[in-house]
């Protein structure tokens, strides 16, 4: 997968290449600031881009702002946003572009998108897991981002009509994990999955459509209505 990175820390933004490189990927650009990260994206087409939330000038919202804005002229290009510490009016932002409208995209939403603390990188396995399956198109949570959005938003009518295993699976679902995922997690069956899966499309109003993105949705509507903190089990 050709992958592009803007990170400003010398050290964090030379890892990721050569973590990367050594694991089959091609790093086709890696920037310290997002200045040049239109143009770089322009010249080198790349399948992923992973930026850092805090980029210079300023350290504030740079990187978040230029995920947004390459959300909204590429669509369809996955992005992996990484941050020091979880900062959730910017992963919420990042995540409702996720569900807004974009001209090309299937069905009308972004990307795959991803957003993880720093400290995943540290676990090699799965940080190079999580890269592959955003590139696959996953939307792929920390399950930290998604317990203080949880924690910080109101219960709405829809949420409430989910019983509790459904709130774990949906929960599960909001941190990318797939149905077998889900199953071995909460010794499930793979078919127990799918109806409790099938339950909670029904009770949200998500009908079928063609462009598979309900699982996104209800991770969505969990995160932004869902009062109730992750009841994960063995997650983490």
């Amino acid at each position: 997968m050709r992958v592009l990175i803007c990170e400003d820390s010398v050290l964090l933004r030379e890892g990721l290449v050569r973590l990367l490189d050594g694991s089959g990927h091609t790093v086709v650009a890696a920037l310290p600031d997002a200045s040049g990260l239109q143009a770089a994206v322009d010249e080198t087409d790349p399948e992923l881009c992973i930026l850092d939330v805090r980029l210079p000038p300023t350290f504030t919202d740079e990187g978040i702002r230029a995920a947004v804005e390459l959300r909204a002229r590429r669509p369809e290009l996955p992005v992996l946003v990484l941050s020091q510490y979880v900062e959730e009016r910017y992963a919420s932002e990042l995540i409702a572009s996720q569900g807004a409208p974009r001209s090309g995209a299937p069905g009308g939403q972004g990307g795959a998108l991803g957003y993880l603390l720093k400290d995943r990188v540290a676990d090699v396995a799965e940080f190079l897991a999580s890269v592959t399956r955003i590139g696959q198109g996953a939307t792929v949570l920390d399950p930290e981002v998604v317990a203080q959005l949880l924690s910080r938003r109101r219960e709405d009518d829809r949420m409430s009509r989910l019983t509790e295993r459904e709130r774990t699976v949906l929960a599960l679902i909001a941190e990318g994990k797939s149905n077998q995922a889900i199953a071995a997690m909460l010794f499930l069956s793979e078919a127990s999955v799918e109806k409790h899966i099938t339950a909670i499309f029904q009770k949200l109003g998500l009908e079928p459509d063609e462009s598979g993105n309900r699982r996104v949705l209800a991770a969505l509507a969990h995160i932004e209505s869902s009062g109730g903190s992750p009841q994960t089990g063995t997650a983490r």
